[in-house]
């Protein structure tokens, strides 16, 4: 289908960036496919690497995913070896999360993939326009906090 139709739609940032952000979703998740990794298990292991040890609630309101949801995805991570949930050591009624070795390994690849798939998102833009992007995307997303 051709792009003409609907320009009041078009014209608005909000659907450019809406298209934008739903291809640069589609590149990373491909290139995680490749790795064997969803897009929020390759968030949570950032985070945890991040953060750790972290409370299993802090991760999940720092990451602004659903409780039952964390527990999905750390259920997988831990079963694959990746992170995992001990006793908090400052408050022993809580999990504490960490990452493994083997989850090191293969967030470094996640990593490298998820770069690798931003720079084709950028690829039509020079260096100094995805560094006037970046820019105006943070104080964008800045007034959504």
């Amino acid at each position: 289908m051709s792009e003409a139709p609907f320009p009041a739609i078009r014209s608005l940032p909000s659907w450019l960036l809406g298209r934008a952000a739903a291809r640069g979703r589609a590149l990373v998740a491909e290139a995680l496919a490749g790795e064997d990794m969803r897009m929020w298990h390759h968030v949570v292991l950032s985070a945890v690497r991040d953060l750790a040890p972290v409370a299993q609630a802090d991760l999940g309101r720092g990451i602004r995913l659903d409780p039952k949801d964390l527990v999905g995805v750390l259920n997988d991570l831990q079963a694959a070896g990746l992170v995992v949930r001990e006793p908090d050591p400052k408050d022993r009624r809580k999990n504490a999360v960490s990452l493994t070795e083997p989850g090191a390994r293969l967030l470094k690849r996640c990593e490298k993939a998820a770069r690798a798939a931003n720079d084709e998102l950028l690829a039509p833009l020079s260096a100094a326009e995805r560094e006037q992007l970046m820019e105006m995307l943070l104080r964008i997303s800045a007034t959504a906090e």
